[in-house]
């Protein structure tokens, strides 16, 4: 993808499962909002080739269309509307779609209760919380019941309670309604509770592809062992944590104390594979401006 003579992305080749769950992160500036946008069709590609569930999305119809659903990071239209009346006219527009297979629209009372809103079906959309209103947004997304689904920072507003449940209906989606969810988080750990798959995207291309604990070990090399003996403190390295603890503990036995073993986490994959990248950037970028100066 180019902006007038920047290419901000190039290269980026990622392909999705039925039911996978994949996280898509990267710093900002990456390319995230503008792979998404391709994928969904709201932004025409520069070059190179997309298919969306057997579709080019620059071409997608509406029946296409009704096949995805979008999360966007906010949404404000439609204030005045209670909110199960707006659920159930905003349905109507997938009934045309329905299939032998997927039943469209998703019954009103069904979605209410999946995103943890029959309570509040009677109000206002105006005069829903902020967690509330980021519910609404999930069952917008969902309504059509889509067999894809691009969330973008879905768990904006949430607190610990309704991020908990709204992961729990993330992996129903994927396990029971076989739908594929992209998203995109700046939250690590919960890209680890929800992925199947992490993509970490840096320098307008897909830099790492795997599971979380993929990721880890790629870059985890040793562990590190810390413990506590006789009042000293010990750290050790080594790429077999678990024969070396057996070891240290058969030989000192109860005189190990605050034992811990810490591996590389996703967030260190993340923050080295990114760092990796810009590095390198960095470097291709002073090699052009010194080859350039040569050459004056």
């Amino acid at each position: 993808m180019r902006y007038g003579t920047v290419d901000v992305l190039h290269g980026v080749d990622l392909t999705a499962r039925r039911g996978e769950v994949l996280a898509l992160l990267g710093p900002n500036g990456a390319g995230k909002t503008t792979t998404i946008e391709i994928l969904e069709g709201f932004r025409l590609r520069s070059a190179g080739s997309v298919r969306v569930l057997g579709v080019d999305p620059a071409r997608g119809d509406e029946r296409w269309r009704a096949r995805l659903g979008v999360v966007l990071q906010s949404w404000r239209d439609h204030g005045k509307w209670r909110v199960r009346d707006l659920l159930a006219h905003l349905g109507d527009f997938y009934a045309p779609y329905a299939t032998d297979r997927i039943v469209r629209p998703w019954p009103v009372d069904d979605l209410l209760e999946t995103v943890g809103l029959t309570t509040h079906a009677g109000k206002r959309v105006a005069r829903l919380s902020g967690g509330q209103r980021r519910r609404l947004d999930v069952a917008v997304g969902i309504v059509g019941r889509p067999e894809l689904l691009f969330l973008d920072e879905p768990t904006v507003g949430f607190d610990p309670a309704a991020r908990r449940e709204f992961h729990e209906l993330v992996h129903r989606l994927a396990d029971l309604e076989e739908t594929t969810i992209l998203l995109t988080t700046h939250d690590l750990d919960e890209a680890e509770k929800l992925a199947d798959r992490i993509l970490i995207l840096a320098g307008g291309r897909i830099i790492a592809d795997g599971s979380p604990d993929e990721l880890s070990r790629r870059v985890a090399g040793d562990a590190e062992i810390r413990w506590t003996r006789d009042g000293e403190r010990f750290v050790h390295a080594t790429a077999d944590a678990t024969a070396f603890v057996r070891d240290l503990l058969r030989e000192h036995g109860d005189r190990v104390q605050e034992l811990e073993v810490r591996r590389a986490s996703l967030e260190d994959a993340y923050i080295t594979l990114v760092q990796e990248e810009e590095s390198g950037l960095r470097a291709g970028r002073t090699a052009r401006i010194w080859q350039q100066g040569s050459e004056r």
